[in-house]
């Protein structure tokens, strides 16, 4: 009997929504050849990870094996796909394979970061397969808001996988891919030994709209404004995108593109030829010469970003670009849960211009590129697996995908981050656990979630911060008094003084009255310092505050 196993392991995606990192293996206990399946990020919070560019999943455990790994197959071009791929790459050391439009963003996020070279291969779709390892491995295009999204059809000694990637079943998606439903029968026909899919929208009851289903009721919309029309969307959604102008064009108005992620994706989607019919654009410059009744301006920042176009127009001016009364905004997207506040924020300032604010409330100018419920219930039937395993949402999320695929009689395991999932059997085992967690970008250094650093920024912003700095002579007697900063705390405390002159006379006491043998033991010390700062703070301002002490000895 062969002692080989096949294992499913995900290290980010499976108990959240972002940071997709998915490992399947294959071979003996612990000597398993891997395959990665996406390198993704998340995206930080000022409440949560204040000051932090990106999040990435660790990947600890997959370094240790970096022998043993074959492979990195990224499964369409989102940020929580393929966003980390050029920060990580480089520890990983694997070839990555992509479709034509996925490996021209792939090339570019590893040049950003300083790796070049033949790392990204490109791959066509099923019935063609890659052959690495154990696996053989074949794209299966599905429909999504990005081009060229695929899921992967993953041959193993012990059967057949699919991996769903993000998909919905959309038969016109105005740009890529509808969904074959005779190709996924095909390849459903041999038997499916597991199926990991998707279950960001389980809890949508809804049917699933078209992309094309859109257009029609922008164009109403925008036919209807007398003055400039904003559109903003996600700047992967290519072919919103592509509705939005071509909806714009059809009412005489001329199209500018704003933001330079929105401009990278029309530009490698007309390089991949994905695109071969978009609207004529003009540059900003020149929309400045046209009358406001006939321009509409596409632009990033759907989710509040502060940098983005949307938020510079709506605090006042953006490549000298305006918006005044009667002006309409349109925000054809969702926002994800987390960015409500920035959203919220753009919305109230453009109001405040007069602006008209329309958003998805309605339903009508933005459709998921999620499968709903009854959409992942169709798929269920068509790939009729032995087992399911749902990824790609939160815990919730997980949990209430695996109620609507058993109560169809499909077995199934909630396996989140970390858990490492034995696929060969009859029935599935989680056989180990792996320590998982979070590693942050901030500038340009890599730190984890257990270095402390975002908690003491947390501790920072909540308390404040008292500087302390003491000198003392070659006799140990102090020179002068000791000298306070604070940062983040009023001035004033309850006994209507200067807190820092209260902090630096209690400090000066208790060094004055100090026995030699404290004053000589910097930790002691400091410890002291730190102690009678926080409650002189503590009396004055009501707030035990973060203390930094510095003591000098001269010599």
């Amino acid at each position: 009997m062969s002692k080989d196993r096949l294992i499913y392991l995900p290290l980010g995606g499976a108990g959240e929504i972002g940071m997709n990192l998915y490992v399947y293996g294959y071979g003996p206990k612990d000597n398993e050849r891997l395959i990665v399946v996406d390198l993704g990020v998340a995206f930080p919070d000022m409440d949560t990870t204040p000051g932090v560019d990106l999040i990435f999943p660790d990947i600890s455990w997959l370094k240790d094996r970096r022998n043993q790994l074959d492979a990195i197959f990224i499964t369409h071009a989102h940020e929580d796909h393929i966003g980390a791929l050029g920060h990580l790459w480089s520890e990983l050391g694997a070839p990555v394979y992509a479709r034509n439009f996925t490996s021209k963003i792939a090339r570019r996020k590893l040049e950003e970061n300083g790796q070049s070279g033949p790392i990204v291969n490109v791959v066509s779709s099923w019935p063609d397969t890659t052959k690495v390892g154990p696996f053989e491995v074949s794209y299966l295009p599905v429909p999504h808001s990005i081009p060229e999204s695929s899921a992967l059809v993953i041959d193993t000694p012990k059967g057949r996988l699919i991996h769903s990637g993000d998909f919905k079943l959309d038969e016109n998606p105005v740009v890529g891919e509808a969904f074959d439903h005779e190709m996924w029968q095909k390849v459903c026909s041999p038997g499916i030994r597991a199926f990991i899919c998707d279950s960001t929208n389980v809890f949508s009851e809804n049917e699933g709209r078209s992309e094309s289903e859109v257009a029609p009721e922008i164009k109403k919309l925008i036919e209807n404004c007398s003055e400039m029309v904003v559109a903003t969307t996600f700047a992967s959604n290519v072919a919103r995108i592509k509705s939005i102008a071509e909806a714009a064009e059809e009412a005489g108005r001329s199209v500018c593109l704003m933001g330079r992620a929105m401009k990278r994706m029309i530009e490698v989607s007309l390089e991949a030829g994905i695109l071969s019919d978009f609207p004529k654009l003009i540059s900003p410059e020149d929309a400045r010469a046209v009358p406001k009744r006939n321009l509409l301006l596409i632009v990033t920042g759907s989710q509040g970003e502060r940098r983005a176009a949307s938020a510079q127009l709506a605090n006042g001016k953006y490549q000298g670009m305006a918006l005044s009364a009667g002006d309409l905004f349109l925000f054809s997207s969702k926002t994800i849960p987390g960015n409500e506040r920035g959203v919220i924020k753009i919305i109230n300032q453009l109001s405040e211009k007069g602006v008209d604010v329309v958003d998805d409330s309605s339903g009508k100018y933005h459709v998921s590129g999620h499968a709903n419920r009854p959409e992942l219930s169709k798929i269920h039937e068509i790939v009729s697996p032995q087992f399911l395993l749902p990824m790609h949402g939160e815990h919730r999320h997980l949990r209430e995908h695996i109620k609507l695929a058993e109560a169809k009689g499909i077995s199934c395991l909630l396996a989140s981050n970390g858990m490492m999932v034995d696929l060969s059997g009859n029935q599935l085992k989680v056989v180990d656990h792996v320590d998982t967690g979070r590693l942050y970008l901030d500038g340009t250094t890599k730190f984890g979630a257990l270095d402390g650093i975002v908690r003491d920024r947390i501790k920072l912003a909540i308390n404040g911060i008292i500087l302390v700095n003491i000198i003392f002579d070659e006799n140990d007697d102090m020179l002068g008094e000791p000298w306070c900063e604070i940062r983040g705390l009023p001035d004033v405390g309850q006994s209507d003084c200067n807190v820092i002159d209260v902090l630096e006379e209690d400090l000066s006491q208790y060094i004055g009255r100090s026995k030699p043998s404290v004053i000589q033991d910097d930790d002691k010390l400091e410890k002291d310092i730190k102690r009678i700062a926080r409650q002189t703070a503590l009396t004055e301002i009501g707030k035990k505050p973060e203390v930094s002490v510095i003591i000098s000895r001269l010599t």
